[in-house]
């Protein structure tokens, strides 16, 4: 199936603020579907002549009349030659005979779609005739508002300009709650859902007949958290989503000013009551807090323990015992960074570049007594998952160790490279140096310390690999790959 963009470029001349103006009537029409308990479907005039379903709307209030998706399909014969005389004449084409499809009687509406006085292409509207054969009055207001909806379409004012661009995050469907207001804010009809709602939230009196902004106003008065945006909503003058808490209940609205000729007659307001999803983010927002405070914890834990390491150290005189502490103080602080990344981010990732980056140059400099080091970082880490960056932190930093106390501290100086490539999941290190080369027999199991936590670390936490191999030009290169979470 064929993207809008990609039928409206290939198939289609629209100017490019034409296809926008579609866009956003796509991104608006769940509405109009929901209304109307009908499949929309909109046409693109093409270059041969002919008409071509770019996009299509199911209903979520109904049953959908087509369970194959029409989009990227032409137009046949008789199709053409009514969306062609709706384009020229404007004019809603309305069949007042079923087409059979199946089982189903389907009533169609040919609209056209209009922007700013252009024709520039054509909505269909497919309605099973069975479904509303005698209709309630919550069906006769939703047919009345749809009708009210296309009519817009074809005069070009809907959507309207001023509403926000994009689909806005939990935006109220009409299944959520309707109310229709006239052009003065009194409320004419309320939708079962939308009454429950508001019966949630201690509004009992009868809405019919009530101005909505004083019905809220009532129950928001003395509240310090009213967004400035209500009032513009609950008039219904401006397309404009708003939230309100009534007590313990929260209730999203979203208004969609009717309007004829630029004259205001009314607006639909669409409301849903988030009381349960905003508790649900409000306890999500506690244990993000809760967890980013125990990194941060953590992390002071860890530099405790490395102020105590060394301490010891200085009050040693062994200088063997100095520096197995100061190596396992360098460990701990490389831990205490990764918890530090995590304590300030939300997604539970790091930004391992910019983690890698800062304890480099510190295990390089720590490394080194009075010879020139030089790090050259490639490539790019990207986020790692949190359980696996201290583990990877901790075999790059004393792959980084071992490359400058044992390949350049003979040789008095030099380069460590450290490359990173990363394919989805799949990381691969290697760091090189340009020392004195590696032992004729290798790094070998139990070789050292830092060699025996790297082993570990790589096939255990990191579910990879590690091989140590001569450098092309002099020198010794490790290479690790790693399996991400």
């Amino acid at each position: 199936m064929s993207s809008f963009a990609a039928i409206a470029e290939r198939m289609s001349d629209l100017a490019p603020e034409d296809q926008e103006w579609i866009r956003r009537l796509i991104t608006e029409w769940q509405v109009v579907s929901d209304l109307a308990f009908a499949d929309l479907v909109v046409w693109l005039p093409t270059t041969t002549g002919s008409f071509v379903a770019a996009a299509l709307r199911r209903p979520g209030t109904g049953s959908t009349m087509y369970h194959d998706d029409l989009v990227g399909t032409e137009a046949d014969a008789n199709q053409r030659a009514e969306m062609a005389a709706v384009m020229e004449t404007g004019v809603i084409q309305r069949h007042h005979d079923p087409r059979w499809h199946g089982a189903y009687g389907i009533r169609e509406e040919v609209i056209p779609v209009v922007n700013k006085g252009r024709r520039i292409a054509v909505l269909t509207r497919h309605a099973n005739i069975g479904a509303l054969r005698n209709p309630s009055r919550v069906e006769i207001n939703y047919l009345q508002l749809a009708d009210e909806l296309v009519g817009m379409i074809a005069r070009g004012e809907f959507p309207s300009p001023a509403a926000p661009s994009g689909s806005a995050r939990n935006t109220p469907r009409v299944g959520d709650g309707v109310l229709r207001l006239n052009a003065q804010g009194q409320i004419l009809f309320t939708s079962p859902n939308a009454l429950s709602a508001f019966h949630r939230a201690g509004v009992i009196e009868e809405l019919t007949g009530s101005l909505l902004v004083e019905v809220l106003a009532e129950r928001l008065r003395g509240s310090r958290h009213v967004d400035e945006t209500l009032p513009v909503v609950a008039m219904g003058r401006a397309p404009w989503i708003t939230e309100i808490e009534i007590g313990a209940v929260a209730i999203a609205l979203r208004s969609v000013p009717l309007t004829h000729r630029g004259s205001r007659t009314g607006a639909l307001i669409l409301l849903r009551d988030v009381t349960d999803l905003r508790r649900s983010e409000m306890e999500l927002m506690t244990k993000d807090a809760t967890i980013r405070e125990i990194h941060h914890r953590v992390k002071n834990n860890l530099q405790e323990v490395a102020a105590l390491l060394r301490m010891q150290a200085r009050r040693s005189d062994n200088p063997e015992v100095r520096s197995a502490l100061q190596a396992a103080i360098g460990r701990v602080a490389t831990i205490a960074t990764v918890h530090e990344a995590l304590s300030q981010n939300i997604a539970g990732t790091v930004d391992f570049d910019s983690v890698f980056g800062r304890t480099l140059r510190l295990s390089a400099d720590a490394a080194s007594t009075g010879f020139p080091v030089r790090t050259v970082q490639e490539g790019s880490f990207g986020d790692v998952p949190g359980d696996d960056a201290a583990a990877l932190a901790m075999v790059l930093t004393e792959l980084v160790t071992n490359a400058v106390e044992h390949g350049l501290a003979p040789a008095g100086g030099g380069t460590v490279w450290i490359k990173a490539t990363r394919d989805g999941d799949s990381l691969t290190v290697t760091v090189a140096d340009n020392g004195v080369g590696m032992p004729k027999d290798g790094p070998g199991e139990g070789a050292g310390l830092g060699t025996q936590i790297v082993r570990t670390l790589t096939t255990g936490e990191l579910r990879g690999s590690i091989d140590w191999l001569p450098r092309a030009g002099g020198g010794a290169k490790a290479v690790v790959r790693a399996d991400l979470r």
